[in-house]
């Protein structure tokens, strides 16, 4: 039977908990090119290694081996009247660098308090699924998928 390996696309369900069992997350289906493309976390990708169709998967990952720590440096509060007027608490801002998103988390009668921290920062997570399909590609479908990914 086929084992995941370097350049093997995989299907695999997914769902995130918190270490109390909440579910934060939970996909049917979720594909990634597995061999170290960055495409899931390094962790989940290592316990994936070596497992076929129908084997299932059940890890916990700390913060940094997640989405991060909480970074405190990415909380700033802001004069409401240095943004946008229509501003309001879930909005989306770019920073003055566009790879930085802030979430628009409380305002007040002065200021906003923007947060750039993944939602999920900071949080240990229970990462569990099953490994539903998987397909070993050849270099040029390979490069197919990582060319698409980069068009995005």
């Amino acid at each position: 039977m086929e084992k995941i390996t370097k350049n093997t696309l995989v299907s695999i369900s997914l769902k995130l908990a918190d270490e109390k069992g909440n579910i934060l997350d939970e996909s049917d289906e979720v594909m990634y090119l597995h061999g170290g493309y960055n495409q899931i976390f390094q962790k989940l990708e290592d316990e994936l290694e070596g497992k076929k169709v129908g084997d299932t998967f059940d890890l916990l990952l700390a913060p940094a081996d997640a989405f991060g720590e909480f970074n405190e440096s990415l909380m700033v509060k802001e004069l409401l009247t240095d943004l946008p007027e229509e501003i309001a608490v879930g909005m989306e801002l770019e920073g003055e660098d566009e790879s930085v998103v802030f979430v628009v988390e409380s305002i007040d009668d002065e200021y906003a308090t923007l947060n750039a921290n993944h939602e999920l920062a900071g949080i240990p997570l229970r990462v569990s699924g099953e490994v539903l399909e998987m397909e070993h590609l050849s270099d040029a479908g390979v490069e197919e998928i990582l060319n698409m990914e980069h068009e995005h």
